[in-house]
């Protein structure tokens, strides 16, 4: 695990701004989650961070993968390309879902020859997969309550329960191969009634399913939502683990096959940003710090995930509320209003940002022609 002073150490060497990424840190919420969550598998959800060296980590660890696009799909593919062809195609198959609802055609084309599992929840959709990627694994997606969510989900994907196996009959019918449900209570869910809610649905729809005739189901992807430890409100993970525990139990016999998509449990704690202060200022009387990262890049997560990082000092002092501004020109470019900090920071001195490895790097621009942060990995 890095210290303080091995941040500032990295940033003396690389200079700043740099997203440090901790592979022991990774290692560890991935054991975390299979020590809590023993019967399910993790697929990790690529988009939460596609940084090649976090991929092969957790490769190494024993994860399999979520994707949701071709490029996303590659980075996995890197890792197992020199394999034999025929195990090559089983990995896959085992340990690959291509979990978007809605794909273009030239995704589909491409994941045909791999016969990789992907996600559906509408007409149109079995269609397309019918025509350009018949030998895939369907799995059905159900809308399920996002109550409590950060970010919602549930209004842009996901099929109604009652219309469900229908769509699971009509895919059958076209000749395509039905193999489970999947669902998403929402991302940082901390509403844990959501996967009670989630699960006992996806249960009805399961049994419904298999007595009208759905015979190949033997799959259950209950997704993603797990809460990065963010704030002291966030309650333990063994908590949750615990309740679905209890509910996998209860509803599905143990031949079903469970996997989740975690993507923020695994990257969040593992990374922190390290930046520099650039400019500072007294506006209407209050103390404003700039510096060399922001919105459009480390902080991202801001504007896209509905996130709150907070900022902390090396050096102490007497504090004050302070704002922070990234380095461009954009007066969105906000990372705080209100974050305590010492008033006698200096322009080259530090600030660093916990908690900050999902969903922030993994959406970094060149806007305004300032360059993301250097990445840097440890541990590895």
């Amino acid at each position: 695990m890095y210290t303080r002073k091995t941040l500032e150490e990295l940033a003396a060497s690389h200079g700043t701004p740099l997203f440090i990424v901790d592979h022991d840190q990774l290692r560890k919420n991935y054991a975390t989650f299979k020590r809590h969550l023993p019967r399910v598998q993790v697929y990790y959800a690529v988009k939460a961070n596609p940084d090649p060296a976090i991929i092969k980590t957790l490769f190494e660890a024993g994860s399999a993968f979520d994707v949701a696009s071709m490029p996303e799909f590659n980075l996995v593919y890197d890792l197992i390309k020199d394999m034999p062809a025929k195990a090559r195609q089983q990995w896959i198959w085992d340990n690959i879902i291509y979990a978007n609802t809605i794909k273009i055609p030239a995704a589909l084309k491409a994941l045909d020859r791999y016969k990789a599992l992907v996600t559906y929840d509408n007409l149109e959709e079995i269609g397309k997969i019918k025509t350009y990627a018949p030998n895939s694994g369907l799995v059905l997606r159900l809308a399920v309550p996002n109550t409590g969510a950060v970010c919602e989900l549930s209004s842009k994907c996901g099929a109604a329960p009652g219309e469900a196996v229908d769509l699971m009959l009509a895919a059958e019918k076209s000749g395509l191969a039905v193999e489970g449900i999947s669902f998403h209570v929402g991302s940082q869910t901390t509403n844990f009634e959501n996967y009670v809610q989630a699960l006992n649905l996806a249960a009805n729809v399961y049994e419904e399913a298999k007595s009208r005739g759905c015979s190949r189901l033997n799959l259950l992807d209950i997704g993603g939502g797990f809460p990065a430890p963010y704030d002291d409100s966030v309650k333990p993970f063994s908590e949750l683990a615990k309740i679905i525990n209890t509910e996998l139990d209860r509803l599905f016999p143990a031949e079903v096959q469970v996997l989740a998509e975690p993507g923020r449990f695994m990257v969040a704690t593992a990374g922190v940003a390290v930046s520099s202060i650039i400019g500072k200022a007294v506006r209407n009387g209050k103390h404003c710090y700039y510096i060399d990262d922001g919105v459009y890049h480390t902080f991202s997560g801001i504007i896209f995930d509905h996130c709150q990082y907070h900022l902390k000092a090396f050096k102490r002092g007497a504090s004050t509320l302070c704002t922070v501004f990234g380095p461009t020109c954009d007066a969105l470019d906000v990372i705080s209003m209100a974050e305590t900090l010492p008033i006698n920071l200096n322009l080259g001195d530090l600030l660093y940002s916990e908690n900050i490895g999902a969903y922030s790097r993994a959406s970094s621009t060149y806007f305004n022609g300032f360059p993301p942060a250097q990445t840097i990995h440890i541990n590895q």
